[in-house]
């Protein structure tokens, strides 16, 4: 049993998650606390697998309470987050000192999702709680370094673009990236990360501060350039075209209803591979399902290189698997190499 106890000053909210957490055989709801100060205290007697934890409480918000928790009983954290401008940025917050994902605030309103709803967080609970908190990967360092170089790819393409897919626990895995990657460097990269319209935003922002690499939240109908990371706007669908030989654009649609993912990292990965053909590193890493397998296997296909994170290093071991199960991975390598081998194959 994935033991759980749920923080949140709401009686409606601690009832709603209670309910769906309490619907699946193997989780079991262990304790409610109200505030940061209780949630403390019961995480460090009750000894949960995993915690809901909730932002704005009264006595010790959910900030607050995440750093205590960290410091003296390390367990992984979902952040309960409020779909708002200002909850992305507490949230990214969170998720720098050590929460694994977050849900959204206003998940007891979307009736008409519900049920989706409810298996994503079943899904994320069991996942995150059997595996526990990942261990042993280094801070990034404040600059960018090359790292030495690896054994060969199966192709010996130039590689004129990288894309890149993340989901559960790639905010952090992309900052431990991009933060390697340096201010030169000669190719543009090109990432769906799935998360809210909100927080694509404040998140390209947060790593444009902390990079050396310009990264921005993309735009429709803006043209890609060497140096710069762009990140998918979570409001649709991110893919490239070429408008001319010398100059490929990005578009930011929401008409591809098959995809389930927003942003797709498959929508995004077929369309580079149709524009770039083999010259194209393609980059899976964390996070729940399946979504990059389609894109990982086209650039395969057509002659590119492929990379996905290990197991050891994943917060869930999902989409890389997927990828490496099936062939499609050139390279299975752990979040730590991962820049390195990034700039070894420009």
């Amino acid at each position: 049993m994935i033991k759980v106890l749920i923080v949140d000053d709401s009686a409606f909210m601690r009832n709603t998650l209670s309910n769906m957490i309490s619907s699946d055989s193997e989780i079991q709801v262990i304790g409610i606390a109200r505030d940061g100060i209780e949630a403390v205290e019961k995480v460090a007697s009750l000894k949960p697998d995993i915690v809901t934890l909730d932002v704005e409480m009264p006595r010790m918000n959910g900030i607050e309470a995440l750093k205590q928790i960290m410091d003296k009983n390390p367990v992984p954290v979902l952040m309960v987050s409020s779909l708002t401008t200002e909850g992305a940025r507490v949230t990214l917050d969170a998720l720098d000192m050590g929460a694994v994902d977050f849900i959204p605030k206003n998940l007891s309103t979307l009736s008409s999702n519900i049920i989706k709803i409810k298996e994503t967080l079943i899904d994320k609970i069991k996942k995150i709680g059997k595996k526990g908190l990942v261990k042993g990967l280094r801070k990034p360092p404040a600059i960018p370094l090359t790292m030495p170089e690896q054994s060969a790819y199966t192709s010996h393409r130039r590689v004129s673009i990288i894309a890149m897919g993340s989901s559960t626990g790639g905010p952090k895995a992309l900052q431990n990236i991009l933060t390697l990657i340096p201010k030169d460097f000669p190719v543009p990269i090109v990432i769906a990360q799935h998360m809210p319209p909100v927080f694509t935003g404040p998140f390209a922002e947060r790593l444009n501060q902390l990079c050396a690499i310009e990264v921005k939240e993309a735009e429709n109908g803006e043209p890609i350039r060497k140096g710069i990371a762009y990140i998918a706007p979570g409001r649709g669908h991110m893919s490239v075209h070429r408008k001319k030989l010398t100059e490929t654009l990005i578009s930011v649609s929401d008409d591809r209803a098959e995809y389930i993912y927003r942003p797709s990292i498959d929508v995004l990965m077929l369309s580079v591979v149709e524009n770039f053909s083999g010259h194209v590193l393609g980059v899976i890493l964390t996070g729940l399902g399946n979504d990059g397998a389609k894109g990982m296997k086209e650039i395969k296909n057509k002659g590119g290189r492929t990379i996905a994170e290990s197991e050891k290093s994943c917060v869930v071991y999902g989409m890389p698997r997927v990828v490496a199960e099936a062939g499609l991975a050139d390279k299975v390598v752990p979040l730590d190499e991962i820049a390195g081998e990034i700039i070894n194959s420009v």
